[in-house]
């Protein structure tokens, strides 16, 4: 029995494992065991559904993770090589349509839900473990001329792997601390989070913190708004002594934090060349305002719309790799990215799901009381963090796949069957009145004394016959 009750969960649990398995040396982030395991996780569920006919999705459901087919396609087909389209086209139905459908289909109850998010914290641990011995060592990827930077097992090509399986892991864990009502989880789930905030910060990156905060903030603020000004205002004491007071905190932490607020006085070459992508998406949506420059598009077009301030690519070392020069073949912002290489209808259909989908989670969240509050919390920060930080970077790499697994773990709650009531009266589930409870036969020590005796008629007693008399017990008479 145990092992068909968690059977189905299997393909999911290996995609996470896989996660923390190092890609391929020089691999594009399409060709990882994980996007293999995510192929059979597909598959899997397709011959399941198929065969058992097991829970197909609602109309709800399938209008709203579908839509995105329309604009992906079209926007292929219009493009001005389809046939380039193609991979491109394979890669967002996996990430936005594919995965999130399957696991919307092998979830079962809030069990399974809080199985896979315990994963997603197990797989934010290790790589967050492997990023602070990165940091403390000297081996990660290079940042500012030291290599310090901690990428994880995703290598210093995928600089944002690390940091957005680490975030993940934070928001997850501040769901099941706020909303679990299990004492030991929730201790658990703060210890966890407590500990990713380290590997977070030295990650480097200003677009996971922003959405980090912006998350757990939310949900905080979810809970009451007196808890989160409490926290808020006991998480800013304690950073102001563990910087100022204690000098935790190297100087490059200090400066990339200072650097969010320059981000127009004075931008860095990173910030400046996002800024110039940025230019150039919107220069290619002018140009295809309906459909866009098609799929992969972008760097096919981005010299054509882009200023001079773009410089040529990133330079990436460190993390047990030699220097690369790697060209800047997105945006950095999937907004844009969406806008421009499939228009407008595109922007509508794959951005409309994503806010679909966050209306119905939080609809739903407030329908929702204490039990199964972690599920609410844990499906909504998730997909807040995901929608804040596209505004900073895109998918690609090997982490893409969590994103995907992220999509559908907050479409699971969206769109998963609310339990029945416990308790409800019989007349509001449907089913018949109650019968009145049936009056306690008379008894002669019911009179009072010295009145005549009463007789109550069962409901066996037949009708007297017509034209007799009908004599009472204690008098005469006639009827």
């Amino acid at each position: 029995m145990p092992v068909r009750r968690w059977a189905p969960l299997v393909p999911l649990l290996a995609v996470v494992a896989l996660l923390a398995v190092p890609p391929p040396h020089g691999s594009s982030g399409t060709g990882t065991p994980a996007d293999a395991a995510s192929a059979v996780l597909v598959v899997f569920c397709a011959v399941r559904v198929v065969r058992d006919r097991a829970r197909p999705l609602s109309r709800t459901a399938a209008v709203v993770l579908g839509l995105p087919v329309l604009g992906i396609c079209t926007a292929a087909v219009a493009s001005h090589d389809p046939a380039a389209s193609l991979p491109g086209v394979a890669r967002y139905l996996q990430v936005f349509v594919l995965v999130p459908a399957a696991v919307v289909l092998l979830v079962r109850d809030r069990r399974d839900f809080t199985v896979v998010a315990w994963a997603v914290i197990g797989l934010a641990l290790v790589q967050g473990a492997v990023g602070v011995v990165q940091y403390l060592t000297g081996t990660g990827a290079s940042y500012m001329g030291e290599d310090v930077r901690a990428v994880g097992t995703f290598g210093a090509t995928d600089v944002m792997g690390m940091a957005t399986a680490v975030a993940y892991g934070i928001v997850a864990a501040a769901g099941i601390a706020l909303g679990s009502p299990g004492r030991r989880a929730r201790a658990w789930a703060m210890a966890c989070g407590g500990l990713l905030v380290v590997p977070l910060v030295v990650s480097f990156s200003r677009g996971a913190w922003i959405a980090t905060v912006m998350a757990c903030g939310l949900l905080l603020t979810l809970c009451g708004v007196r808890r989160a000004v409490r926290v808020g205002l006991a998480a800013g004491a304690l950073g102001v002594v563990l910087v100022a007071g204690l000098g935790v905190g190297s100087q490059l932490v200090q400066e990339r934090v200072a650097s969010i607020s320059q981000v127009t006085a004075a931008p860095d070459r990173s910030v400046t060349d996002r800024y110039t992508m940025w230019a150039a998406a919107a220069g290619m949506w002018r140009a295809e305002p309906l459909t866009g420059v098609g799929l992969k598009g972008f760097p096919h077009y981005r010299d054509s719309h882009a200023s001079l301030a773009l410089s040529s690519g990133s330079d990436t070392a460190g993390a047990g790799s030699g220097f690369q020069r790697q060209p800047l073949l997105s945006p950095h912002n999937m907004y844009l990215l969406v806008l421009g290489e499939q228009g407008l209808l595109g922007l509508l259909t794959v951005a409309g799901s994503w806010l679909a989908l966050l209306a119905c989670a939080l609809r739903r969240l407030a329908d929702t009381r204490r039990d199964g509050l972690e599920c609410a919390l844990v499906a909504v920060g998730l997909l807040v963090w995901q929608l804040v930080d596209f505004a900073y970077a895109d998918i690609g790499g090997p982490a893409t796949v969590l994103t995907a697994l992220v999509l559908g773990l907050a479409a699971w709650w969206s769109f998963a069957p609310r339990p029945a009531a416990t308790t409800c009266p019989a007349g509001l589930r449907g089913g018949p009145p109650p019968s009145p409870r049936p009056r306690a036969p008379w008894t002669p020590s019911d009179t009072a004394p010295g009145a005549p005796p009463r007789t109550v008629p069962g409901p066996a007693a037949a009708a007297p016959p017509p034209n007799r008399p009908v004599t009472r017990s204690g008098g005469g008479g006639h009827g």
